[in-house]
């Protein structure tokens, strides 16, 4: 009797690994043609728009790019220079130096001549004191406010960018991010292309520009990375922005905009207090917030996602940061769907509610347990004689070619629709790493997921990390 309710278990195990398998595949395969249907749309309708009529428009809205940065000293210089020569008028560029140690906000008043201003500061201060504001003796460099405070974090210093800027919209980004000239023509078209619809916010996707070529703050020449982790970051990029953020931004359900290249109308940031800064995840959880914002004022509203090359950034290169780093993406999504767990199933948030918060439930953090759990469990059962071969075998290998084949799509349509890889070399490299990726990088993923989890789960104090950066090639 026990060794047959032993087998109906392991058949009903069977059974569940079979279904969450199916629904993967079924996921996947309409991302793709959801992305792909996006893609399409978003080059058909703006193939006969002149994008640079907005740069001369009076009526073109204000923006100001927030970049906190703390210990950028290698990078700040260049990619300062990269957010000031934009292909726009109406900006300002507010980079907040989050108690830097190093000589990032040195080199800042060195290379743009600054000098401190008298600013009247809110005496109801949320955010953690400011030391001083710069602006530049320098006319040419007027668009720039540098904003010196205590060390508080990136949430709290993108708060403190919101809160003293005066612009109708705020742009958040990475201060080592590179975004293309014409970049904030395509975010401030993509705020007035709906007609029927408030859009609070504007995405795009994230390039790798390791091993690129930077000149002037400008990306001269796009490189494969040298680096074997940066080549494999990149194809998780490809897949990632290219497949899945365009599949949901397609059905208008996307649940975050990368805190690398994120615009958001201010009125609304403001409204649901800004950024959250207990957590680390303040980029997904900002959206959450703006969204039941205005699902609450039941006022149309979108999110828009441009798959334009508009941002390059640079990627860990070190198997430590990089672990850290997805160690932190990690927390930050427990954190974010942990608050807003009353959205799971709940119907009142339409498609947020029964397909993208299951989508981040089930598959951004409950898959990773489950592999790595599963992998214990596979090791167990072959040792105790009862683990299915024949169905192991043809799970696990349909699992590994599915995703080969989402990879390759990947990859070829990112050729197809933008190019940025012309040599053959380079494309058959990235088709290798597809072969490879399951068995050398997904693993490390894997443990950075689980390792965060625990982190979270049983209190282990963790910060946000850091990074160190190499700083861009530039060309000779």
């Amino acid at each position: 009797m026990d060794s047959e309710l032993f087998g109906i278990i392991l058949e009903y195990i069977n059974f569940v690994f079979f279904l969450f398998t199916m629904i993967l595949f079924i996921m996947f395969s309409a991302m793709a043609y959801f992305s792909t249907r996006n893609s399409l749309h978003y080059r058909n309708k703006n193939s006969f728009t002149d994008i640079t009529k907005i740069m001369a428009s009076p009526l073109a809205p204000t923006i100001t790019i927030i970049a906190p940065a703390y210990n950028e000293g290698l990078t700040i210089v260049e990619n300062i220079r990269s957010l000031l020569s934009l292909q726009y008028v109406n900006y300002d560029v507010m980079v907040v130096n989050d108690g830097s140690k190093d000589d990032t906000l040195q080199k800042l008043i060195d290379h743009y001549d600054l000098e401190k201003i008298d600013v009247a500061i809110d005496p109801d201060w949320k955010s953690k004191p400011v030391k001083g504001i710069y602006k530049s003796r320098n006319r040419a460099f007027e668009k720039l406010t540098v904003v010196d405070k205590m060390n508080g974090g990136k949430s709290d210093a993108l708060n403190t960018g919101v809160a003293l800027s005066t612009s109708k919209y705020v742009g958040c980004i990475d201060v080592d991010c590179l975004l293309q000239p014409d970049a904030l023509l395509h975010v401030v078209k993509s705020f007035f292309q709906r007609s029927k619809k408030r859009v609070i916010a504007v995405g795009g996707v994230i390039r790798v520009a390791n091993s690129c070529i930077i000149q002037g703050g400008r990306l001269e020449e796009i490189k494969l990375p040298t680096n074997w982790l940066a080549r494999f970051q990149l194809l998780e990029y490809t897949r990632s922005f290219i497949l899945g953020r365009m599949a949901w931004g397609r059905i208008d359900s996307l649940l975050i905009i990368s805190g690398a290249f994120g615009f958001f109308e201010r009125e609304i940031a403001l409204a649901v207090g800004g950024y959250d800064t207990k957590t680390v995840g303040e980029d997904m959880e900002i959206i959450f917030k703006m969204r039941r914002y205005m699902h609450d004022l039941k006022e149309p509203y979108t999110i828009e996602y441009i798959p334009d090359p508009l941002c390059w950034t640079e990627v860990p290169e070190d198997l430590k940061i990089l672990v850290n780093q997805r160690d932190r993406w990690a927390r930050g999504n427990l954190e974010t769907l942990f608050k807003h767990k009353d959205m799971l199933f709940n119907s009142k948030y339409g498609r947020l509610g029964l397909l993208s918060y299951p989508y981040w439930f089930f598959y951004e953090w409950l898959a990773p347990l489950l592999e790595f759990f599963g992998f214990f469990t596979i090791i167990l059962f072959a040792y105790l004689g009862i683990l299915n071969w024949e169905f192991f075998i043809l799970i696990t290998a349909s699992i590994y070619l599915f995703s080969i084949m989402i990879s390759f799509y990947a990859i070829l349509w990112d050729v197809y629709s933008y190019n940025q890889y012309r040599k053959t070399k380079d494309i058959l490299i990235l088709m290798g790493l597809s072969i490879l990726e399951p068995f050398i990088f997904h693993p490390i993923v894997v443990y950075a997921a689980v390792r965060g989890n625990y982190k979270k789960l049983f209190k282990v104090k963790s910060g946000w990390g850091s990074q160190v950066r190499k700083g861009f090639a530039k060309a000779s």
